[in-house]
């Protein structure tokens, strides 16, 4: 295993409104809903998923990352699948990049860290 990036595997998008959301992404694209649950509805563009959450639960994910209004702050967070988490963190660490969180077991059974870039946008690698 390494410690090289592979592909952007997903895109979480927090919404304050879920419902007009999916009604958007679906008519919009026309893509069917791929997982849904009452925070969260999931589509595929092809290898990467699109995550439309609600704004409400999306500090749990990036924490301690303030999220932001409409008007300013993080909107959205990148997810970077990687074959070890823990070996990236340690990778990441040599890079000089500081953790916001992780690495962590999320309940939905993925490992993850997060950190943000230089302008703020916070990335999470994950397996």
């Amino acid at each position: 295993m390494d410690a090289t990036p592979k592909a952007i595997a997903a895109i979480t998008l927090f919404v304050e409104d879920l419902a007009a959301a999916k009604r958007f992404y679906q008519e919009v694209f026309g893509l069917p809903v791929a997982f849904e649950d009452k925070d969260s509805t999931v589509f595929r563009f092809d290898n990467t998923i699109i995550n439309l959450l609600n704004v409400e639960a999306a500090p749990e994910l990036i924490a301690p990352a303030a999220v932001g209004d409409p008007a300013s702050g993080s909107r959205f967070q990148f997810t970077v699948e990687v074959d070890d988490v823990d070996e990236m963190c340690a990778e990441l660490a040599k890079r000089g990049v500081g953790l916001l969180n992780g690495p962590i077991d999320r309940p939905w059974g993925v490992r993850t860290a997060s950190f943000r870039d230089p302008a703020g946008h916070i990335w999470e690698i994950a397996h």
